[in-house]
């Protein structure tokens, strides 16, 4: 919920403030507040703002970035650390141009500038910065966007009354994963006979043309997407083993796929050697997992249960195709008290670099556990590689897939045989499937893909 501080303040320092007060109750506990404050001062003075500002009861506010970082420091740092700011960077105002439009000495304009800061003021000192850029200049948002970085956040004011055009907007501003990018509309919503009805009918809009934009980025995806031919061994040879399915799946997650993979299925001698042939090709040829034809890891660990055999025949098929030999190891799920004993089995994992060979990460609790696992006992994560990665973002409060979020968590690579851009692709070059079959994973990636 945006509000616009300024016009409670003309009603006057107390009633102004009530009022304000009053409608910032009436809004949900879970759905963040920006008030429109566009502060920007010294230090001290920005302090000050900065209290006023939350003490009502504010997640983020608009802040003008003009005096530099040391005017925004106190809004999103120190005991506001949790709380965010979106810098105006190119508005959407027609005398915008007079100042924020203009071309400096490093070929930029000051608004790409500005986006280039709020970049590296972010990374810097970890701070939750976004930009207002206004929907009226959808060459500002794609050149913002450029600048800014695919983490960025955008704020795009101008869609409704001031005639900023929805779907130009969201191809400008939109990130590579299709989101990135809020709308805020009032007069529209607030001035319509039913404002209930408008809200619902623009969020309609908003997710409509978001799906144009994702739709058409995928399928410009799948042209450039190259596939490997183990990869389409794989993908067939899964297809032939009931392993992969095409159709209407409900998952867990409540979404129904229109694909379902098992890779349980592979249960017999010949399906395991082609299934270990193909993560071997995918290892070999993944620039993280090999240099110069060397491996960057030591040791294959395979989690209990399903870990054990994949990263057994791995091992294997690494040696047997490529002359690559290394050491493999797995847990136990309960600890063994005679023989041996312990928890590990195999390879001695301390102060070596370590691949987990695991099917897929659906929720990575189970890669998680293993990274602590080979942490304690000295031994580094050099990687993980699994058959499937479903590419498909979590949820929108945390819009990365789950492979994503371990690379970002943990800092470690994941290779996958296949994923699914790669199976979108395999389709559009395939002739034994009905075309719904191909539009039926293009609209789900589309719209849960990253």
């Amino acid at each position: 919920s945006s509000q616009m501080l300024l016009f409670f303040e003309a009603l006057g320092p107390n009633l102004g403030v009530a009022t304000l007060r009053r409608v910032l109750e009436e809004i949900p506990s879970d759905i963040p507040i920006l008030l429109d404050v566009k502060r920007g001062d010294i230090g001290s003075t920005s302090a000050a703002y900065a209290d006023a500002s939350y003490d009502l009861g504010a997640d983020a506010v608009t802040l003008n970035p003009l005096m530099g970082w040391d005017s925004i420091a106190p809004f999103v740092t120190g005991k506001y650390s949790n709380k965010g700011a979106f810098l105006l960077c190119k508005t959407s105002n027609p005398g915008s141009n007079d100042l924020l439009g203009l071309n400096l000495l490093s070929n930029q304009t000051l608004y790409e500038m500005i986006a280039t800061l709020s970049g590296r003021w972010s990374n810097e000192y970890d701070a939750n910065l976004g930009l207002v850029v206004g929907a009226t200049d959808p060459q500002a948002l794609k050149r913002a966007r450029e600048a800014g970085g695919q983490n960025v956040w955008l704020l795009a004011p101008g869609v409704g009354a001031q005639g900023g055009d929805l779907d130009a907007a969201t191809a400008a501003g939109l990130n590579n994963r299709g989101t990135g990018l809020l709308i805020p509309v009032s007069r529209g919503i607030s001035r319509a006979p039913n404002p209930a009805l408008a809200a619902k009918e623009l969020k309609e809009k908003i997710e409509d043309a978001r799906r144009k934009v994702v739709y058409a980025k995928s399928v410009s995806d799948c042209d450039s997407i190259h596939i490997h031919s183990y990869q389409k061994e794989f993908i067939k040879f899964s297809l032939s083993q009931g392993v992969l399915k095409f159709g209407k799946f409900v998952l867990k997650s409540g979404r129904t796929s229109p694909y379902f993979f098992n890779a349980g299925l592979f249960a017999s001698g010949e399906s395991l050697f082609k299934l270990a042939k193909s993560y071997a090709s995918a290892i070999y040829t993944s620039p993280k997992l090999f240099n110069d034809g060397k491996p960057l890891f030591d040791v294959i660990f395979g989690p209990a249960y399903k870990g054990i055999s994949l990263g057994a025949v791995v091992a294997t098929a690494l040696y047997s195709n490529y002359g690559v030999d290394v050491g493999f190891a797995y847990n136990r799920k309960e600890a063994k008290n005679h023989g041996e004993g312990g928890m590990l089995v195999g390879a001695n994992m301390e102060g070596k670099r370590v691949l987990v060979v695991d099917d897929v990460i659906t929720a990575g609790t189970a890669i998680r556990e293993s990274y602590k696992m080979l942490e304690k006992i000295g031994a580094e994560t050099a990687g993980v590689v699994i058959a499937l990665d479903r590419a498909e973002k979590r949820s929108l409060d945390d819009p990365v897939s789950a492979v994503q979020a371990v690379e970002r968590d943990l800092s470690v690579p994941v290779v996958s045989i296949v994923s699914l851009p790669q199976l979108q692709a395999f389709l559009e070059s395939s002739s034994d499937y009905e075309s719904d079959v191909l539009q039926s994973v293009t609209d789900y990636r589309a719209e849960y893909g990253v």
